[in-house]
């Protein structure tokens, strides 16, 4: 089966469809959606979702987009529930956290020096539950490798990662698979075509980032879970191999970024 390392499915764009596009994404070979929260807000909902939907687990975490109107408290309620929900099997990781420089705003020197306050902490709470991270790694590779490297959580996922080879190698390095999705599947992505065709398949894992970062065939529609078969189609032939070693590589790497996942037998 496939596997979704990183889904929205709780976002506002699905409405009352997520249980439904879940479903149809298994039916499509599917067999397991991360699903990241991005600020205290929504912690119970994507945790209610997972538990509703039979291929479906989350993450907990407070996204850097989401800082500026974020608290303290929303970080010790980060640290709270997610030592509360060790006991919980779908629960795989801290996440969506990073830091964001592409936004203008959120690179004003107050907002930035808070996500990377926000970054440090979460980390540090990753590190001392033992669990992986799913990381917004957006034109800020190197400033979030530094912060991973102080810290030091025991590995995770660049979410989206759009780097250099070098960077890519510094992720893998400090414990970390390389998320590719929707992007991909642009031939003007040249980049990353060439990051998704070089790199050792070892350190790749898929997603689709749903709703957002569409995949060509779409562009400009909702993405869905259920485009992830196509999209290891696109990675299968960018490395001229079969798309059953895709999935099979990409299914085993996911349980290896996220070692919680294996209990259940995505």
């Amino acid at each position: 089966m496939w596997i979704d390392t990183h889904c929205h499915l709780d976002a506002h764009e699905f409405g009352a469809e997520s249980a439904g596009i879940a479903g149809r994404a298994a039916a499509a070979g599917v067999g397991m959606i991360v699903i990241p929260a991005v600020e205290r807000g929504n912690f119970d909902v994507v945790r209610a979702l997972a538990a509703a939907v039979p291929n479906a687990s989350y993450a907990l975490g407070i996204h850097p987009i989401y800082v500026p109107r974020a608290t303290d408290d929303d970080l010790l309620e980060l640290r709270r529930q997610a030592e509360a929900s060790l006991a919980d099997p779908r629960f795989v990781a801290i996440g969506e956290i990073g830091l964001d420089f592409f936004i203008p705003m959120l690179c004003e020197p107050e907002l930035r020096a808070k996500q990377e306050r926000f970054l440090r902490e979460q980390l540090r709470i990753a590190r001392d539950f033992g669990l992986p991270v799913l990381t917004h790694v957006r034109r800020s590779q190197d400033q979030v490798l530094k912060h991973v490297r102080q810290i030091r959580p025991p590995g995770g996922i660049a979410h989206a990662f759009n780097g250099s080879f070098q960077q890519a190698r510094a992720f893998i390095d400090a414990g970390f698979h390389l998320g590719f999705g929707g992007a991909m599947t642009f031939t003007r992505a040249l980049q990353i075509r060439r990051l998704a065709a070089d790199l050792p398949l070892d350190a790749i894992v898929l997603e689709t980032d749903a709703p957002d970062i569409a995949p060509a065939w779409i562009q400009p529609g909702r993405n869905s879970p259920e485009q992830l078969p196509a999209i290891g189609a696109v990675l299968a032939g960018l490395r001229a191999v079969d798309a059953e070693a895709v999935r099979a590589a990409t299914h085993a790497n996911a349980l290896a970024a996220l070692p919680r996942l294996a209990a259940l037998r995505a």
